[in-house]
């Protein structure tokens, strides 16, 4: 065996390793699920024997106790709301700063690279109040609040994409006839479609998986995303229900794992495009 091949090899077996970790936690919750509660807190690393369809009760315990088609189908409200507002307005903010380049473009575009900095525990107090206030504590008043705070990094990566694509295509457009709006919609964004791909995938999982925003704005009377219908699993002096935790834990995991595997291979392609170039 070359040293090559020899080195190939220890760095085949490193990131094997390396992706066993990531993956061993999801592994662990599907396991867990299949179990009554005093074994999760006494063997969690045990394989469940016996009846696995007696696990099953875990999934309809945690569904009846949360009310979990209803937490499920306001999370797909606030994610899918929030993602499409997120794509549409970023893309076409990076193409004008793009295109623009004036110093209002450019002071812009700074905006939006000082608000990826910007952490959220600085304004969470004063959000809550605020989305009270103006009526934003509704799913899709999150749609609006999703998009401040989650524009910096789709702006940073759209505005790397269209520095790429040659000005011609889009003036070779409107001389044919075609409208600003057409232009972008039928020029720009197909060549987008990688990164835009990328963006989606990025945020649809922060936004699925979030529960401080959701829970500090919502009115939890009326609207309850996943994450936040999990906590109200708890019981008397802190005692949770494992066994519903961890069947409602897999069913918040399957959709976007199913998502992110339908979409991962535009991540690397769509990230590189805006980060590469300008």
């Amino acid at each position: 065996m070359s040293a090559k091949a020899k080195h190939s090899g220890w760095w085949t077996l490193f990131f094997t390793l390396v992706c066993l970790l990531w993956v061993f936690p999801i592994v662990l919750v599907g396991i867990n699920s299949f179990k009554d509660k005093v074994y999760i807190t006494h063997d969690a690393f045990s394989i469940p024997l016996g009846d696995m369809f007696a696990g099953l009760d875990n999934y309809r315990k945690g569904i009846e106790q949360t009310n979990f088609f209803a937490s499920f189908g306001w999370t797909v409200v606030v994610t899918v709301g929030s993602v499409a507002l997120i794509l549409l307005c970023t893309s076409m903010c990076a193409w004008w700063i793009v295109r623009v380049n004036n110093r209002t473009a450019k002071s812009l575009y700074l905006v939006f690279l000082f608000n990826m900095i910007v952490p959220f525990q600085m304004v969470m107090f004063t959000l809550s109040k605020m989305a009270d206030i103006i009526g934003l504590n509704t799913p899709w008043g999150l749609w609006i609040i999703y998009l401040g705070f989650g524009s910096g990094l789709p702006v940073f990566i759209f505005t790397g994409v269209v520095k790429g694509i040659p000005q011609e295509l889009e003036e070779s457009a409107m001389i044919d006839g075609a409208s600003v709006p057409r232009t972008f919609f039928e020029i720009v964004v197909p060549i987008m479609k990688p990164s835009i791909v990328s963006v989606a995938i990025l945020e649809a999982m922060g936004i699925w998986n979030d529960f401080l925003l959701p829970y500090l704005t919502l009115d939890l009377r009326k609207y309850r995303t996943i994450s936040i219908a999990v906590q109200y699993l708890k019981g008397g002096y802190g005692t949770v229900d494992m066994g519903a935790m961890m069947g409602c834990l897999v069913m918040a995991i399957i959709p976007i794992v199913i998502f992110y595997v339908i979409c991962q291979k535009y991540i690397i392609s769509g990230v590189l495009a805006g980060a590469v170039k300008g």
